[in-house]
């Protein structure tokens, strides 16, 4: 892997990241169409740390009051939250602990499968924003919905374990399923970011204990790494900066055109070459 090709897929990483077009799809999309190729997991688990970071960075405020009330030794708001997003993982973590191989086979079957997750992506968007339009036209447009509670972070949850599939977003599923369960815009968004945190980092964290991490093995340079780490940090701070402003204002269908037609085009490219 070329420095070049090293920024192009940490940008495609930060921007798919929090963009409701799948993260996982678009490096499997881009690596086919440039024939780039690595020798480990090494880049990919750079890249996600890195826009890991920038969701950090994002919600830095938020995530100092969720530690402080964490720590107090009191029940309060804050440690509710925290309770909330621990029940949101368990889904995730039920498919990562007894699901791995099959989820890594499915990773390795081509395009076809990112194709046709990515048409569903585009479903689930349409429908969560026409759910929205409705619900609001019916309250008269001052429809806030509701705060997220327990039953919605585990359906929530749900959404990001199917989400481990190449080419459906995660963020696209969860906004998505928060969304049709009638959750506040303003806090589905918040919420679909700061759950992924714990996951990534765990996933990370086993990558490198379980040896998946060697720059040496993976035949891309320090130097490419650092470029590819950076520009998915920046990518992605802006990304997620912009999906929280068109989640609020309910502005996903731009995003479900794109990913039908990026879809048609895998399925197409799979099927005739």
């Amino acid at each position: 892997m070329s420095v070049w090709e090293a920024i192009l897929l940490g940008l495609v990483q930060g921007l798919t990241e929090f963009l409701p077009v799948s993260s996982s799809g678009h490096l499997t999309i881009f690596k086919e169409l440039f024939s780039i190729e690595t020798g480990n997991l090494s880049f990919e688990i750079v890249v996600h740390a890195a826009t890991v970071l920038s969701t950090i960075v994002a919600f830095r405020k938020e995530i100092a009051k969720l530690l402080a009330g964490f720590f107090n030794l009191k029940m309060n708001p804050e440690k509710d939250y925290i309770f909330k997003i621990c029940v949101s993982m368990i889904p995730v973590m039920i498919v990562g602990l007894f699901f791995k191989e099959q989820v890594e086979r499915i990773f390795g079957s081509g395009i076809l499968i990112v194709g046709l997750m990515l048409l569903l992506t585009a479903i689930l968007l349409t429908i969560s924003e026409t759910i929205t339009k409705i619900r609001e036209q019916r309250s008269g447009g001052a429809s806030e919905g509701k705060p997220v509670g327990y039953k919605e972070a585990f359906i929530i949850g749900v959404a990001q374990a199917f989400a481990v599939m190449p080419g459906l977003s995660r963020s696209g599923s969860t906004i998505s399923t928060g969304l049709m369960l009638g959750v506040s815009k303003n806090e589905i968004a918040k919420f679909s970011f700061l759950m992924v945190l714990v996951p990534i980092l765990g996933e990370t964290f086993l990558s490198l204990i379980e040896g998946d991490f060697g720059v040496a093995e993976s035949g891309i340079s320090a130097m490419a790494l650092a470029l590819g780490a950076a520009t998915a940090f920046l990518s992605g701070l802006f990304a997620c900066t912009l999906m929280i402003n068109l989640v609020k204002r309910a502005r996903l269908h731009g995003f479900a055109i794109y990913c039908a037609i990026a879809g048609a085009i895998c399925i197409a490219k799979s099927i005739w070459g």
